[in-house]
């Protein structure tokens, strides 16, 4: 069912906003990771986090729901789109301080974080260097990453490193918070339950050995391209269920027989059965029937309920 928004309301909000960086009727798949989703009544693209707080502020004022967008990663955008305004956050300045503190905004790319801290000789954000992350994103998930190496396998947090942030509040004010505030958990963090936005974030980082973390980036990209489709070539959302302790969503799956199963142009992963891939020309619905077709058969076999991980944005 599609819902309406005020044309009045679109075009006030749109009169505030930098025309150079506002699209309207916009198809949303080229700015996510699984290359699915209809348009955005209006696309903004935040070039700073001045910009993401004001267009929120703007928004907020003239009645109009908004969503922010990072890579895109970890999500599924219905085929009608999403109403309102889509902020796509490209704010990506960022600096590093002599004693180790990486300041960022919140739009800035985890992975050229991870590779410009790293090639300075600073250790903390090397095990991310795989994952599609934005900083907001890695904040709002507690990204986190299985790390290979030797001695170190163990699950790393972002949530080690994170120092502060600043947020626009849901009240409307600007404030820096630590990680009392965050409240971070698996896969979890208060950005999940407020209205709260990242606009910048602060992370504290150890001097470390140069060579020993370009083997670490090394082994980490390895382990991960050998068990997860490139995006590059099949487009997903990562995994699309929960963790399920001590079983593993992916692995009930496997067990059901599905990798492989496809439903027009989304097909369940030969690599890894907790993802689906993008073979060209997928819908929302097509990801959503096999979620359901997994779901299904999980929990007929084994007597499990798969919970989405992924979030679903706009109109299915």
């Amino acid at each position: 069912m599609r819902t309406a928004v005020s044309a009045r309301a679109l075009d006030a909000l749109a009169e505030q906003l930098d025309p150079a960086h506002l699209l309207r009727q916009a198809p949303l798949a080229p700015y996510t990771t699984f290359r699915i989703g209809g348009p955005a009544d209006l696309l903004y693209n935040a070039t700073t986090a001045d910009a993401l707080a004001t267009a929120i502020t703007a928004a907020r004022a003239c009645g109009v729901p908004w969503f922010v967008l990072g890579l895109g990663a970890n999500i599924l955008v219905g085929d009608g789109g999403v109403r309102g305004l889509v902020i796509r956050n490209v704010a990506r300045e960022r600096a590093l301080t002599p004693d180790g503190h990486l300041h960022a905004e919140s739009g800035a790319i985890m992975r050229d974080l991870v590779l410009a801290t790293v090639a300075e000789g600073w250790s903390g954000l090397e095990h991310y260097v795989g994952i599609p992350s934005t900083v907001g994103g890695a904040l709002w998930q507690n990204l986190h990453f299985l790390s290979p190496a030797p001695a170190r396998e163990r699950t790393m947090f972002i949530s080690e490193v994170f120092e502060s942030c600043e947020i626009l509040g849901e009240d409307g004010i600007r404030r820096t918070v630590d990680a009392d505030y965050v409240r971070f958990g698996y896969d979890d963090s208060v950005f999940h339950h407020t209205r709260d936005v990242v606009l910048r974030a602060t992370f504290r980082l150890e001097r470390g050995d140069p060579a020993a973390l370009q083997r670490i980036l090394q082994e980490n990209l390895s382990w991960r391209g050998a068990r997860h489709p490139w995006l590059e070539i099949h487009p997903s959302a990562g995994s699309i269920f929960k963790k399920i302790a001590d079983v593993g969503a992916g692995r009930l799956v496997d067990q059901c027989g599905l990798k492989g199963f496809r439903i027009g142009g989304a097909a369940i992963s030969h690599l890894h059965a907790n993802i689906i891939v993008n073979l060209g020309g997928a819908t929302a619905r097509d990801v959503r029937a096999i979620i359901a077709h997994a779901q299904q058969a999980v929990f007929e076999r084994f007597d499990q309920r798969l919970e989405p991980e992924i979030g679903f944005v706009g109109e299915f």
